[in-house]
């Protein structure tokens, strides 16, 4: 079971372009198509361009971050559905039904146990909830929601320079953000962190955008 893979075997699979999401362990596998490229972030060498600046300037002296265990509450399942209809709205993601707490837990508690939760609040308000995996030389951001009132302060930009700032704290070799794809709106930005590396179809790692 997915849940109960280790921290070692899950950064093998990394490698090798597989990403987790709850209880999957999915890469895409599309003969005739190349365009889900897995991206990671060079730790030692990023440098946040001026909008990321501009974000982690923003947010730094005003957002309280807890990291601790996955869990689930009525204040992150309204804040998941707010932020799904705003993605609906502006990206044409699909509606769906509300979250519940069921189907909450499935997405985001039951995880293996290096698996983390950043909550993220203002003024003692949740505004925003990132789950993340801590392996032995890298970390890998899964999801990330917040609230949509907040646009203006790049919460998700926020979220990565974070995510970021911890991986050289603890001199973590990547950061993985999963797949990028070109003229997708919803994983374009990943592309944004450099330098930054994908995976090749050879299974070789190689520099992205610098």
């Amino acid at each position: 079971m997915v849940v109960n893979i280790t921290a070692a075997e899950y950064a093998e699979r990394l490698e090798q372009g597989w990403r987790r999401f709850g209880g999957m362990l999915f890469r895409p596998q599309c003969p005739a198509c190349q365009a889900c490229q897995t991206l990671r972030v060079d730790v030692a060498n990023f440098q946040p361009n001026r909008s990321q600046r501009r974000a982690l300037h923003a947010n730094q002296n005003d957002i309280e971050v807890r990291v601790g265990l996955p869990s689930v509450s009525r204040a992150k399942l309204k804040l998941y559905d707010r932020f799904h209809e705003l993605q609906t709205d502006r990206k044409g993601w699909p509606e769906h039904p509300a979250k519940d707490a069921a189907s909450y837990r499935e997405s985001f508690v039951h995880n293996p146990e290096f698996t983390e939760e950043h909550g993220y609040f203002l003024a003692d308000r949740l505004v925003g909830v990132g789950y993340a995996d801590r392996l032995a030389d890298s970390m890998s951001a899964i999801y990330f929601f917040y609230d949509p009132d907040l646009r203006q302060r790049s919460l998700g930009t926020f979220n990565v320079l974070r995510l970021l700032e911890e991986c050289s704290r603890r001199h973590y070799a990547y950061l993985y953000l999963g797949y990028y794809v070109h003229g997708c709106r919803s994983l374009e930005y990943k592309a944004n962190f450099k330098p930054n590396q994908v995976l090749h179809p050879d299974g070789q790692w190689r520099d992205f955008l610098r």
